[in-house]
């Protein structure tokens, strides 16, 4: 429930329009809903602007369906992060209206329109191997309100890549740069806009890169000023600080 549908409740209290039964069940539900195996957060929008978000790893398909039958009650827009297809099957069983992005295994359904900001997040990534974390950063920072610009395949050893979107990349209110292997490309970029730049590492790369460590490092370590670093493959975490610059 956000702060809109709260008003609401609160307006038809002091009309006498509720219905005792229903206002008792809201009420009861407005912190949390246990479901035995999940407790969902009821009260997330109305603290930070933003529902719940689903991350999927790790959980059953039936507990993936149960929390997204529950939460499409509650008329919000739901992100689901690391599903598989499977759950995603499972889902648009009951849910015709859900969508999928395979590469980035996202499950988005819209049941609101959540606008779009007048300036934009750019994505850039170093190559065509990072997009599975490129698309998850994209369909966060889309459901969540926000214009996105991709560019893809710029890393440092074809900088020339890089230098044709710069135009592009300066035109961000905010950008996510996503990189492996030695994850220079964060370190350039950071150098060259003067917008605030949240990188993140993939654990693409060869053995001396230790499924992404090495990238991670290499950007906590950068001398570019304006430069802050989410975990490794963590588009989501990416994209959702992004949407708070964009909208501050």
């Amino acid at each position: 429930m956000n702060k809109e549908d709260l008003f609401k409740l609160l307006q038809s209290f002091k009309n006498e329009e509720i219905n005792i039964e229903h206002a008792a069940k809201v009420l009861e539900e407005l912190p949390y809903k246990d479901l035995g195996y999940a407790n969902i957060d009821n009260h997330r929008e109305m603290r930070t602007g933003y529902p719940e978000v689903i991350y999927c790893e790790g959980k059953t398909i039936e507990q993936v369906s149960g929390i997204i039958r529950y939460m499409m009650g509650r008329n919000n827009n739901i992100l689901a992060t690391r599903a598989r297809t499977e759950m995603y099957q499972a889902v648009k069983e009951f849910c015709p209206e859900a969508e999928y992005n395979e590469l980035g295994r996202v499950i988005t359904i819209r049941k609101k329109d959540p606008g779009e900001t007048e300036t934009y997040i750019a994505i850039v990534a170093a190559g065509t191997s990072d997009l599975p974390v490129v698309e998850e950063a994209y369909e966060t920072a889309r459901i969540l309100g926000n214009k996105v610009v991709k560019v893809n395949d710029v890393g440092v050893a074809g900088i020339h890549r890089l230098m044709a979107r710069m135009d592009v990349i300066r035109g961000a209110r905010v950008v996510i740069v996503i990189a492996g292997m030695e994850g220079a490309l964060a370190s350039v970029v950071g150098g060259m806009v003067e917008k605030p730049v949240i990188a993140v590492p993939t654990s693409v790369g060869y053995g001396a890169n230790f499924g992404g460590l090495a990238a991670l490092l290499a950007m906590l370590n950068t001398c570019a000023s304006g430069v802050s670093v989410v975990n490794i493959d963590n588009g989501f975490g990416a994209a959702f600080n992004a949407s708070i610059i964009n909208k501050l």
